[in-house]
């Protein structure tokens, strides 16, 4: 049977009723996903989430000490001011003093105008008017008679766990009434309390007292 045109326009009418109800839903979540997209914050970048190099502490006059495998101190470092970073957890230190300490031996002063620590308190920097300092020390059972040694600097990078400080920058070396300056920078070892100097090095070298190091 033929249908005539009104018949097939009920017919058309009749289905585009039967989807309106799809189509509501449709229109609906197009819209819904939207809203919030639009009201959604945007997720910082990447750059913007890592965490800036910026102080999040000071200490005044601050004091930091480690101690060895049975208990005595093994170094302290003081200094001024002490700035504390949260991104690497390392630190600035203003007038840094560290003193380093070996059993039946004088302790060793290393000292600068400015000093920076890592976050792993491993290495530490000493920048300008940097030096390393031993008193003189009497003989005892054990250990000869030193002399007084001052070791002077631009810059000093000390090696906490391996005890050793070292540098690539000119250095004075001065032990008793001895006198050496070199021009490559040097190498002191905190165990036995020696320094090795680099490059080229020029100066005096007075006889030592009878049972001085």
């Amino acid at each position: 049977m033929a249908l005539n045109s009104q018949q097939i326009k009920v017919g058309l009418l009749r289905a585009l009723l039967g989807l309106m109800p799809l189509l509501l839903m449709g229109t609906l979540t197009l819209i819904t996903f939207y809203l919030v997209e639009k009201n959604t914050p945007q997720e910082k970048s990447t750059l913007e989430r890592v965490r800036l190099h910026e102080p999040d502490y000071t200490i005044k006059q601050g004091t930091l000490s480690a101690l060895n495998e049975v208990g005595n101190t093994k170094y302290r470092v003081i200094g001024k001011k002490l700035i504390h970073y949260d991104d690497d957890a390392s630190i600035d230190i203003l007038t840094p003093r560290m003193r380093l300490f070996q059993t039946d031996k004088a302790p060793v002063t290393v000292k600068a105008d400015t000093g920076h620590l890592d976050g792993d308190l491993t290495i530490m920097d000493l920048y300008d008017n940097a030096e390393i300092f031993r008193p003189a020390q009497a003989a005892t059972e054990t250990q000869p008679a030193s002399l007084r040694m001052l070791a002077s600097s631009s810059y000093f990078k000390v090696f906490i766990n391996d005890d050793i400080i070292e540098t690539d920058k000119p250095v004075t070396l001065e032990q008793g009434m001895s006198i050496m300056n070199s021009t490559a920078g040097g190498t002191f070892y905190n165990v036995d309390q020696s320094m090795k100097l680099s490059g080229q090095v020029k100066g005096r070298i007075e006889r030592a007292p009878k049972g001085a190091q």
